[in-house]
């Protein structure tokens, strides 16, 4: 890639491809990636502004969640297109670097994990699944009027234990599946249950799985998914996918400026399927 003003962002690692990204495809800051390559493998990147991803500005702007999301659109769009050509190991958000020179230092400095990391990967997508639970009714109207202080405090007692045997049954049912998809997946990672404030979804989030998956077994990977929802009472199972591996690529090296060869202090990569 020629080398242009500004600064050099680095959506992913991969091996090199004879098939076009999309002609109208643009990254962050609205910019089309290029293809940087370095012994052999190919850094995708593209120019975004001083002004914005210098180490100072862009510590400011990881905290405006309006610049942060847009950002990780961006980001997560040319993941998507590399996923349909290749199989990209994705480096984490706001991977920056001074100029061309630091991203070839950082690749050949990486060159043996980023090689066994995409041999590892070749071939294979991660899909997310994720078990929701509708909390029960702890406190449901008694089946009849207490006829005495112990009879309120054993009918208490009752739904109490209802209430928890109800939960273990959904907590049970989580592992189980969890298991299930385990044994037919190469790998699989287990994220923390999502917030419910946070993400808006209803119910209590009971699984946050991700699986590595051959592209030739997917298919049968979403139809076991699929069966298990006949299964899930008063649950809901939600998969989504296929992503590149993010939750099985090697985590990125940050470092403490765009300044030199290093990259910029990345943040955690935030994806438009949620981040596991």
């Amino acid at each position: 890639m020629t080398a242009q003003a500004g600064l050099r962002y680095v959506y992913a690692v991969c091996r090199p491809f004879q098939a076009a990204l999309q002609a109208q495809l643009t990254g962050v800051a609205g910019a089309p990636p290029g293809l940087l390559r370095h012994h052999g493998l190919v850094a995708v990147v593209s120019t975004v502004p001083e002004g914005d991803f210098a180490e100072e500005p862009l510590r400011g702007h990881l905290e405006d969640l309006d610049w942060l999301a847009a950002t990780a659109r961006a980001h997560q769009g040319v993941i998507d297109a590399l996923t349909t050509v290749t199989t990209p190991l994705p480096l984490r958000l706001a991977t920056v670097f001074r100029d061309d020179s630091g991203v070839r230092v950082m690749m050949e400095a990486r060159e043996a994990d980023f090689r066994h990391t995409l041999d590892r990967l070749e071939g294979r997508v991660e899909w997310g699944v994720k078990l929701y639970a509708d909390p029960p009714e702890q406190e449901a109207p008694p089946a009849g009027k207490p006829t005495s202080g112990r009879d309120y405090l054993r009918q208490r007692r009752t739904r109490t234990h209802e209430y928890e045997e109800k939960w273990r049954a959904a907590e049970e049912f989580a592992r189980a599946l969890h298991e299930r998809l385990s044994r037919r997946a190469e790998d699989s990672r287990l994220h923390p249950p999502q917030n419910a404030a946070l993400s808006g979804a209803p119910g209590q989030n009971l699984l946050n799985a991700a699986y590595l998956v051959a592209r030739a077994d997917s298919e049968e990977f979403v139809e076991l998914v699929d069966r298990t929802k006949d299964e899930a009472t008063g649950m809901r199972v939600e998969l989504t996918g296929p992503w590149a591996a993010y939750s099985f690529s090697e985590p990125t090296e940050s470092s403490e400026s765009a300044e030199s060869s290093e990259p910029a202090e990345p943040a955690e990569p935030a994806q438009s399927r949620e981040s596991p």
